[in-house]
């Protein structure tokens, strides 16, 4: 049974609050370190920095951009499973700032916040390219090939694990490095799973998906 635009409105209410709410409290953040940022600190690492907090606030307020323009969905993938590997792997990872951060070296610090940039500015380009088929859920709206989505399957969860692999820099141990290898599993399975789903109801995604790779050109 089609499912009302009451309930379909309904759904996209918590992730719409939550990436607002975290898109203003990292303004906030932001706000504080600007005020508070060490006189010492050399200018292009300040500048830095303040790129990465911008990068992160632009990519919050960009979800919640797509949640509200998004379309609503054609096909879901069936059962529990998909629904809470989606889930599982969406936030699992912001339980690393329960872990002590580490201190970096400045140069440490360097790379760790322009991997983390790099990440959520890719991030940022690939949500504009999806536009209204951007989902949580494993879910089909619209088939998008054009763009970066022209060289990877799935290049949005490519540009969070770069992200993340910047922000795990920073609280690095063996339980943040099993947490982000968790994270990464239960991608996998998201990927497994829009597949399936994008598959059932687009049938030019085979051949989209015999020609182009999953998450890396020309290895996988």
């Amino acid at each position: 049974m089609p499912e009302s635009r009451a309930y379909d409105v309904l759904m996209r209410l918590p992730l719409l609050a939550w990436s607002s709410f975290f898109g203003l409290v990292t303004l906030v953040v932001l706000q504080q370190y600007i005020g508070q940022a060490d006189p010492a600190l050399p200018s292009a690492v300040y500048a830095l920095n303040i790129a990465m907090r911008l990068s992160v606030i632009m990519y919050l307020f960009v979800i919640a951009a797509a949640v509200i323009v998004r379309l609503r969905p054609t096909g879901k993938a069936p059962g529990i499973e998909p629904r809470v590997s989606a889930l599982i792997g969406t936030f699992l990872f912001t339980a690393v700032v329960l872990f002590p951060r580490r201190e970096l070296s400045p140069a440490a610090a360097a790379v760790s916040t322009l991997v983390t940039l790099a990440g959520n500015a890719l991030a940022i380009v690939v949500l504009t390219q999806l536009r209204g088929s951007f989902s949580i859920m494993a879910e089909a709206r619209q088939l998008v090939t054009s763009g970066v989505y022209r060289l990877v399957r799935h290049p949005l969860y490519l540009a969070e694990e770069i992200a993340l692999i910047g922000v795990v820099m920073q609280y690095f141990s063996l339980w943040t490095a099993l947490l982000l290898a968790a994270q990464i599993a239960f991608q996998l399975r998201r990927m497994h799973n829009e597949e399936a789903v994008l598959g059932e109801n687009f049938p030019e995604y085979a051949a989209y998906k015999r020609n182009t790779a999953r998450l890396i050109p020309g290895i996988y």
